[in-house]
């Protein structure tokens, strides 16, 4: 029989997996539409350049000037080179082979040990996740287009 905790990991890998196929779909008919996407570009640049964005030290304001400054910022780099692809007709896996190369060179491809490995890829999620959620705001509180 199974145990109550492999139950609930199946039950999570498997809402993770349908809430991932939900998003590729509403991706894939925002970016099939040329209209959705420009309005999408517009409303991000609008909250990054006009500072909306409440990220600390806002790099997309400046450039990042060496790789030890573009370590400490994977996910503003992730951000800005998804945003740089993003245009219409754009293939969803284009967007997500970016996504995976940077996470490739930054978070999985250094050697470090499994514990600072954990640390690292804990710690991206985190600032990824704080990220996202500062766009949504930002968006939000100022009645971007395309939100929602």
């Amino acid at each position: 029989s199974f145990s109550l905790t492999e139950v609930t990991v199946f039950i999570d890998r498997l809402r993770r997996k349908t809430d991932l196929s939900n998003m590729a779909k509403t991706m894939r008919t925002v970016l099939n539409s040329n209209s959705k996407v420009t309005v999408l570009r517009s409303d991000l640049h609008a909250v990054i350049d006009q500072g909306f964005l409440d990220v600390p030290g806002n790099l997309f304001q400046q450039k990042l000037r060496n790789q030890e400054e573009l370590q400490d910022n994977i996910e503003l780099k992730c951000l800005n080179d998804l945003m740089s692809l993003l245009a219409p007709s754009t293939d969803i896996r284009v967007l997500l082979n970016c996504l995976s190369s940077n996470l490739q060179a930054f978070v999985i491809q250094p050697n470090r040990s499994k514990e600072e490995f954990r640390k690292v890829a804990s710690d991206f999620q985190l600032r990824w996740n704080f990220l996202l959620s500062a766009v949504s705001k930002a968006m939000t509180l100022n009645y971007a287009d395309s939100f929602g």
